[in-house]
């Protein structure tokens, strides 16, 4: 076995947990990878990275899959990084971008968390697995597993969007509609493991997901010549991508390929319907409980409890970022507002964050010269529920010219 890392820790104890065995949680709470970083810096420059082809897997040396394993891909491509001057004249800012997470296979950032668990489930014999899913989760694992040939399970609320239930029933995968949120659909999956024998795939209930998201920090930092942005915007429901960059920057300083003075705020952004980070963050609490009621058209972060709060809150306060949250009522316009001021398919988890980023350019917290990275979490065309359209006819023999 040919692989970079030393150990499995436990997040809440640091408790370490040999590599190379099927692992989910340790004492109900997350696990993290742990890597042999000297050895890492000796194997491997950022120089020999930038040879290799555009994908996530060309930081292999800083992901759990050993080296003589083959990947489950779907070929991810390293996502765009794309300036946006005239949305960022309209804000206020000289530095503005988005990170397209919409152009990987799946057509959202899940494509690398998948691609990474599945894989490493694979290498470890799983043939089945479930999860639940509050939207592009599912559809992705689906995808993956197929990819696979593992058998795939997907629980999610009845009333998440039609384009996510459709992508998991087109992959093959055994789809439900649970009447009930995420967390409900996660109690199902936890219920069956023993009576079905799947493997929890559940956000941050094995410790690979995060491990693929992490190249989302990896690519930032290549894509800005390896440095950092000044303030990173991010919508958060289950937090792996959150968690993963703030592993990946810390890695990477480590490893002396960024420097080490000065690490990106990072802002996590939430939907006032379902802030559970944000409310236990403004009470200076390292948990969140339970959010009531919880509903946002933003479907990814209808997320009312995450097992991995006190890692999210944890890398908020020590990046010097916040957890806010965005109005219910603006996401449809700004879906529309930043994706037709440059083109990108803007989903509404992102729109929540450019309602955040509004505020904090208006209050002084974003300051016009910084460089803002918002991440854009999947396509706007898979929520297709958030923003309904009804195009005005015209008259195909007699055209209305006065009225266009």
């Amino acid at each position: 076995m040919t692989t970079f890392v030393s150990h499995l820790e436990a997040a809440i104890d640091g408790t370490r947990i040999p590599f190379g065995r099927l692992v989910g949680m340790h004492a109900d709470r997350p696990v993290w990878v742990r890597y042999d970083l000297d050895r890492i810096r000796q194997a491997v420059t950022p120089a020999a990275i930038a040879n290799r082809p555009p994908t996530l897997w060309r930081y292999r040396e800083l992901l759990p899959l050993p080296l003589d394993a083959e990947p489950v891909t779907l070929g991810e491509g390293m996502t765009p990084l794309l300036p946006c001057p005239r949305l960022g004249a309209e804000l206020g800012l000289t530095d503005l971008w988005v990170k397209d997470e919409s152009q990987l296979p799946t057509g959202s950032f899940k494509s690398r968390g998948q691609t990474m668990c599945v894989s490493l489930a694979k290498w470890l014999g799983v043939t089945r697995v479930a999860l639940p899913t509050a939207g592009n989760a599912g559809g992705a694992a689906a995808a993956y597993a197929a990819r696979a040939g593992m058998e795939c399970f997907v629980f999610m609320p009845a009333d998440t969007p039609t384009v996510n239930q459709f992508e998991a029933h087109l992959y093959g995968a055994k789809a439900y509609r649970v009447n009930g949120l995420i967390h409900d659909c996660g109690k199902i999956v936890k219920a069956g493991a023993d009576r079905m024998g799947w493997f929890d795939l559940s956000t941050l209930k094995e410790p690979y997901r995060l491990e693929g998201k992490k190249t989302m920090g990896l690519e930032v930092a290549e894509q800005l010549g390896w440095t950092l942005p000044d303030v990173i915007l991010y919508p958060t429901g289950g937090g792996t991508g959150l968690i993963g960059m703030w592993k990946a920057f810390r890695e990477l300083v480590e490893l002396g390929w960024i420097p080490a003075g000065k690490l990106p705020r990072l802002y996590s952004v939430q939907a006032e319907g379902c802030a559970p980070i944000v409310t236990a963050f403004d009470k200076g609490e390292r948990f969140a409980e339970l959010f009531p009621n919880a509903r946002t058209v933003a479907s990814g972060l209808r997320v009312p409890a995450a097992v991995g709060d006190f890692m999210m809150l944890d890398t908020i306060r020590e990046s010097g970022g916040k957890a806010i949250a965005g109005k219910e009522a603006s996401i449809a316009s700004w879906m529309r507002r930043a994706s037709g001021a440059e083109g990108i398919s803007v989903c509404p988890e992102t729109a929540v964050c450019f309602d955040v980023l509004e505020g904090l350019i208006e209050r002084g917290e974003v300051r016009p010269h910084e460089r803002v990275v918002v991440f854009n979490t999947g396509a706007a065309t898979k929520y297709l529920e958030a923003m309904p359209v009804e195009l005005p006819a015209v008259d195909r023999d007699a055209v209305a010219w006065d009225k266009l």
